[in-house]
């Protein structure tokens, strides 16, 4: 089956990724991607005119944290498939681009989650981030009712229409949280695939902090099951 790659935005939320940004969009765009929308959150280095040297359309964003540049970009798409990946460290593969794709496009499914899980690179992943997701989607399963291998993963495809019928409004990095919890909420067809995830470059370093993010995604999980299982939230 051949991926019309003119109907894909590539879109990739960026904050100080002058190493790697550039390496990213041209290697999405060697695979025949040529529609790449990166929303920058005001960078303190080149990230954002790296990004536009290289082909991609560039917006600033308004407001700060990793959720609002989810949320503020919903607006700008216009192709009828967006394929988001964390902005430009280089763990996550274009090569996989296709895996992901396939699912909205032939099989009718509205949601694509990234199993990073599946094949983590030696030392991609620590233990304590291996333990930690872990029990997050354990939590999950708990909570909102279904097992969804990777629900913080950072490589996700959607139809435009599934997007837009999220109410998205996780300012950080409880987005992904509330995108799964929303998928599930809206009755959306969601599909796990596995996908590579490989060590981290040198220069680039992660903006995730283990114990105060964790137990920020664990607080949003609780309380989203609000919407979606009340009586998992109240009991």
């Amino acid at each position: 089956m051949i991926i019309d790659r003119s109907q894909v935005c590539i879109f990739i939320p960026t904050l100080n990724e002058e190493p790697t940004i550039g390496e990213l969009i041209s290697r999405f765009r060697e695979l025949g991607y040529s529609h790449i929308f990166v929303i920058d959150g005001n960078s303190s280095d080149r990230t954002a005119e790296i990004a536009e040297k290289a082909g991609a359309e560039v917006v600033l964003q308004q407001s700060r944290g990793k959720g609002n540049a989810i949320i503020e970009s919903i607006e700008h798409f216009r192709f009828p498939y967006i394929l988001m990946l964390d902005g430009g460290d280089m763990t996550y593969l274009p090569e996989d681009a296709e895996l992901m794709l396939e699912p909205p496009l032939f099989a009718g499914c509205d949601h694509v989650i990234g199993n990073r899980l599946e094949f983590p690179d030696k030392d991609a992943l620590s233990r304590l981030n291996l333990f930690g997701n872990k029990i997050i989607n354990d939590l999950f399963r708990m909570a909102h009712g279904r097992y969804l291998a990777d629900i913080l993963s950072g490589y996700r495809a959607f139809t435009l229409e599934s997007i837009r019928q999220m109410h998205l409004r996780e300012e950080g990095f409880g987005i992904e949280t509330e995108i799964a919890s929303e998928s599930i909420r809206n009755q959306q067809k969601i599909k796990v695939v596995p996908v590579h995830y490989v060590k981290r470059p040198g220069g680039t370093a992660t903006k995730l902090r283990p114990f105060h993010d964790g137990a920020k995604i664990i607080t949003t999980l609780y309380r989203l099951a609000k919407r979606s299982n009340p009586m998992f939230y109240f009991g």
